[in-house]
C-alpha cells in the first residue's frame, strides 16, 4: 500500500462507501432534512430580519446540494467523488464569503431581528441537524467526500446553536449586533472547514493521478 493511500485518501475507501447501503440511506436521510429546513428558515429569516438565520438557510441549502452531490458519485471512480470534494470545497467557502459580505451590508443598514422567531427556529433547526450529524458521525474518517459531509453537518449543529444563543443576546441587549456576530462566526467556520476539504481533496487528486 502507498504511503499517501492512508485511510482518509485511500481509493479503497470510496468503494466501501459505495456498496455501504446505510451510507446511501443516511445521505438521502441528510438531504431531505436539509431541503426541509432550508424552506423552513428561508421563510422565517425574512420575517425576523435575522442575518443569522438567513445565513443558517443558505447553508442548508448549500448542505441538500453536498448531499446530492454525494449520492451522484456513489460507484464511481474514486476520482470523481475527490474531484466532487473539491468542488464543494469551494462552494463551501464562497458561501461563507458571502455571508461575510452580507453581514457588513447589514451593519452598515441597521436590522431589527426578532429574538423569538429566532430562538424558536434556531431550536428546530439544532435539533434537526444534531440527528444528522449523529447519522454520519461514523463516516467523519472517510475520503474528502465523506469528510466534506461530516465537516458539513458538524458546522451545522455548532451554527444552529450559536443562532440561539443570538436571540438570546438580541433579547437580552435590544440590538442586532450578536445577530450579526453569529453570521460571521457562522461564516468563519464555512471558510474554515472548506480550506481542509479542498486540501484533502487536492492531496486526494494528487494520489490519484497516475491511474486517472
Amino acid at each position: 500500500m502507498s504511503a499517501h493511500c492512508h485511510a482518509s485518501a485511500c481509493p479503497t475507501t470510496a468503494r466501501r462507501l459505495a456498496r455501504d447501503p446505510r451510507w446511501r440511506r443516511r445521505l438521502w436521510i441528510a438531504l431531505l432534512v436539509n431541503a426541509a429546513m432550508f424552506g423552513v428558515e428561508l421563510w422565517a429569516g425574512w420575517q425576523a430580519e435575522s442575518a443569522a438565520l438567513l445565513a443558517d438557510a443558505v447553508d442548508f441549502a448549500g448542505d441538500a446540494i453536498n448531499y446530492g452531490l454525494s449520492l451522484a458519485v456513489l460507484g464511481l471512480a474514486a476520482v470523481w467523488a475527490s474531484r466532487v470534494a473539491w468542488l464543494k470545497g469551494w462552494m463551501m467557502g464562497l458561501y461563507g464569503l458571502g455571508v461575510l459580505a452580507y453581514a457588513g451590508r447589514l451593519a452598515w443598514v441597521g436590522s431589527a431581528p426578532q429574538p423569538a422567531t429566532m430562538g424558536l427556529v434556531g431550536v428546530l433547526a439544532l435539533v434537526a441537524n444534531v440527528m444528522v450529524a449523529a447519522l454520519l458521525y461514523r463516516y467523519r474518517s472517510g475520503d474528502a467526500n465523506a469528510r466534506s459531509v461530516w465537516l458539513c453537518s458538524r458546522n451545522d449543529a455548532i451554527g444552529n446553536a450559536l443562532v440561539v444563543l443570538a436571540a438570546l443576546g438580541v433579547f437580552g441587549t435590544g440590538t442586532a449586533w450578536p445577530d450579526l456576530i453569529v453570521a460571521t462566526t457562522m461564516a468563519t467556520l464555512g471558510v474554515s472547514a472548506a480550506w481542509r476539504v479542498i486540501a484533502q481533496a487536492r492531496q486526494e487528486l494528487k494520489d490519484h493521478a497516475p491511474t486517472a
